[in-house]
């Protein structure tokens, strides 16, 4: 007991004992000396100095170079086999690649220089940029590529007419296995077709809006213009190829009836919807470009119709349009040919605006197709929106149930849908009277 007291009191006077801890993992810093800081002089004294022609010192030490660094002895040829196999080929893809853009950037080029000098002749500016007089401007230059295998322009500032948008459209010749594509698929299914290069040109006349479409500042008065208007109509001058694809394709084409025409040659039809504005639009001039042009021509379309077949009101609209659309000839001769019905297309506008003026019997006749699409539409509206008016009632009755039911006990419950099944027998057994 006295022991324990001595222990709790610490009455033996000796000190407590640390507890030994584990240290083994510092042994090895036990008994090092402390570092001491080297002072620059000794390393400087023990640098030699550069004798005359000696090599100049240095502090870096010496690294054994192995062949860690030294790639050429630890590397054999046989390591890039698979390299030597796969870099041909990519060389080859890429040389292909780029041999096809440059060749449809040529034939881009080929077609600005022949029809640039038309352009710049009838519209204040070609192209995309404009250029002052001062500039030299190249035929090239008209020309933005929009992807490789399509190029756009852009012309503007001319009487009659807002602006013409012309796209050039070239085979994919930067990836001949889609080309190869497009062909087999062409022959196996007939409504795939392979990419035929051609000319695409539509323009879109102002028809009396010049105060609208012309920009102009809030201190500049309105431009005062003539009349630039036409009466609205549908009619096209059509390759014979082209006839069948065309007239499924676009909705406006297939309002008019197709009609040969004796002084057009045999391979060229013509879509009016009057023998009126055949005669009229139909001039020697005209028909002389198209003979001329050949199986370069594909179309040429003057609409005020839409592409796509309306399913608003606001999409029966009239937004007048004439389009031209030419096959690019292989060779640059052909240009020849279908240059003629370009110059023509270009001037249409003003054509257009002297003669365009038709009966009041034609453009009622006229004017019947339409209004008979515009009662299509308003009908389809009109059964559009019973049926969603019918949802809406059903959807009411429906919760008007649904909270009466709610409210109701069970015994009301079993009552009601009795007298609900009972109502729908009576119904259905008139229905049977009614069909007998």
């Amino acid at each position: 007991m006295a022991s324990f007291l001595k222990n709790i009191l610490g009455g033996d006077g000796k000190p407590a004992q640390k507890p030994l801890t584990d240290d083994t993992g510092f042994a090895d810093f036990a008994n090092a000396p402390e570092p001491e800081p080297v002072s620059f002089a000794s390393i400087s004294s023990s640098i030699p100095s550069a004798g005359a022609g000696g090599p100049a010192p240095t502090l870096t030490p010496s690294i054994p170079y192995t062949k860690w660094y030294r790639v050429w002895e630890r590397t054999q040829l046989s390591d890039f086999y698979q390299e030597m196999i796969i870099a041909p080929f990519i060389i080859l893809v890429l040389g292909i690649h780029l041999f096809g853009m440059r060749l449809n950037r040529k034939k881009a080029s080929d077609w600005a220089r022949h029809h640039a000098p038309a352009l710049q002749f009838e519209f204040a500016q070609v192209g995309v940029a404009s250029k002052t007089e001062e500039e030299t401007t190249q035929p090239e230059d008209i020309l933005q590529e929009s992807k490789a295998d399509e190029f756009i322009t852009y012309a503007t500032g001319r009487n009659n007419v807002a602006f013409v948008d012309i796209k050039v459209i070239l085979m994919k010749r930067y990836n001949p296995l889609i080309m190869l594509g497009e062909h087999l698929l062409g022959f196996a299914f007939d409504s795939i077709t392979p990419t035929i290069e051609r000319m695409e040109a539509v323009t879109y006349p102002f028809d009396n809006r010049e105060a609208a479409l012309v920009p102009r500042k809030k201190d500049i008065p309105e431009p005062q213009t003539s009349n630039s208007g036409y009466d609205g109509f549908v009619f096209a001058v059509i390759h014979k190829r082209q006839l069948k694809t065309i007239r499924e394709d676009r909705y406006d084409l297939s309002l008019p009836s197709a009609k040969d025409h004796a002084k057009l040659p045999d391979w060229a039809t013509t879509l009016s919807e009057s023998a009126e504005i055949t005669e009229k639009i139909l001039t020697p001039e005209l028909i002389k470009a198209v003979a001329d042009a050949g199986d370069l021509f594909e179309t040429l379309i003057i609409t005020d119709q839409p592409v796509d077949r309306p399913s608003k009101l606001n999409e029966t609209i009239p937004r007048k349009r004439i389009s031209l659309c030419l096959r690019l000839p292989s060779v640059q001769e052909g240009y020849i040919q279908s240059m003629p019905i370009f110059a023509y297309y270009l001037r249409l506008p003003d054509m257009l605006v002297q003669n365009a003026r038709f009966r009041p019997e034609v453009l009622k006749k006229v004017k019947q197709v339409r209004e008979a699409e515009i009662s299509r539409i308003k009908k389809e509206d009109e059964v559009a929106l019973a049926e969603e008016r019918k949802l809406k009632t059903d959807k009411d009755k429906k919760d008007l149930r649904d909270a009466q039911l709610k409210n109701m006990t069970s015994e009301q419950q079993r009552k009601f849908l009795e007298k609900e099944r009972t109502l729908e027998m009576r119904r259905s057994q008139k229905k049977k009277t009614m069909r007998a």
